[in-house]
């Protein structure tokens, strides 16, 4: 869903030697993580918090894994874990600041579309698939109690939090890593990029395009190179999750008024904020807002970078210009 990277580091030095940025990378999440520090000293133990870290997301939110949390709920009222009560409200926040753009319940008509199993299992090509347009059960339908950890919701609705998990995560766990390791921290979950501590000098440099990628390498379309000192920054595109069954081409970002793919205006759109998951709550709203995107990012003071599926660029709310 996301794409964007921070700018790679060296190995790690002797322990002896004087700290610099070093980083990490590896699958998780069924996406690619990225952890950057600014004390190479300290990166294989931020690596062991992170990778735990991620671990128990995964255990407590993949609607993938038959035996994690959110997919042992079962019909009627039910206390679930911190863990999880914290990204269904996430989740529910989302639903409510976007007035619906951005649903949880929307597990049901996600797997119907066909994507229903980890994205790297997800075959490429397949037969037609009908698809109905229908809303989904809506988020008004999850009640969550905030002392008790209460979750109703009817039986037989399917939670999906892959649009609000990951970037939740992030943000997450950057902050505990960088108090834990006190120095900065940049963490990547699939392009949605959550810093904490103190930023190296000049900040974190981002990569912003279509497909995540290294500030130094040629990139393969349009793209952007930030920097940010705090906070989050997160890209939504409907052509980094693209398969196709039939003759039509689906991407993972539904319209939960209709049920089906959001329509292709914006190929991508990349937001920062001040924090990773509020960027992402915005950039993915972006995307099934379609042609009023711009003008409802401006109007927040979000800076934001939109791309249409021409490849042209859109910038507002002080995203910095173009080089070209």
């Amino acid at each position: 869903m996301t794409a964007g990277q921070a700018a790679p580091a060296s190995n790690a030095p002797a322990s002896n030697a004087p700290a610099c940025v070093a980083s990490a990378s590896w699958q998780a999440l069924g996406t690619g993580v990225q952890l950057v520090v600014t004390d190479s000293r300290q990166l294989e133990a931020g690596r062991q918090l992170l990778a735990a870290d991620l671990a128990a997301v995964d255990a407590a939110c993949s609607r993938f894994r038959p035996d994690s949390e959110i997919m042992r709920l079962g019909p009627g009222p039910a206390r679930v874990s911190p863990l999880l009560a914290e990204a269904i409200g996430v989740a529910l926040r989302a639903a409510r600041v976007t007035d619906g753009d951005v649903d949880p319940t929307v597990g049901d008509a996600m797997a119907a579309a066909g994507y229903d199993r980890d994205f790297a299992l997800v075959p490429a090509d397949g037969p037609a698939v009908t698809l109905q347009v229908r809303s989904v059960p809506g988020w008004r339908e999850v009640r969550l109690a905030d002392r008790t950890r209460m979750l109703s919701m009817p039986a037989g609705l399917r939670l999906d939090l892959g649009a609000t998990a990951k970037a939740w995560a992030a943000d997450r766990a950057a902050g505990r890593l960088a108090a834990q390791l006190g120095c900065g921290v940049l963490v990547s979950l699939g392009g949605d990029i959550a810093v904490a501590g103190q930023p190296p000098a000049g900040g974190w440099r981002v990569r912003v395009q279509d497909v995540s990628g290294r500030p130094e390498d040629p990139p393969p379309g349009p793209s952007a190179v930030v920097a940010i000192q705090a906070g989050g920054l997160a890209t939504s595109s409907t052509a980094a999750r693209r398969w196709r069954r039939g003759g039509d081409v689906l991407h993972h970002i539904l319209e939960p008024r209709t049920g089906l793919p959001a329509p292709a205006v914006w190929r991508t759109v990349s937001v920062a904020a001040q924090t990773c998951v509020d960027a992402n709550i915005a950039s993915t709203a972006a995307i099934i807002r379609g042609q009023a995107a711009p003008g409802w990012l401006a109007a927040l003071g979000l800076p934001a970078r939109l791309v249409d599926e021409s490849g042209s660029v859109r910038t507002v709310a002080g995203w910095p210009a173009e080089r070209t």
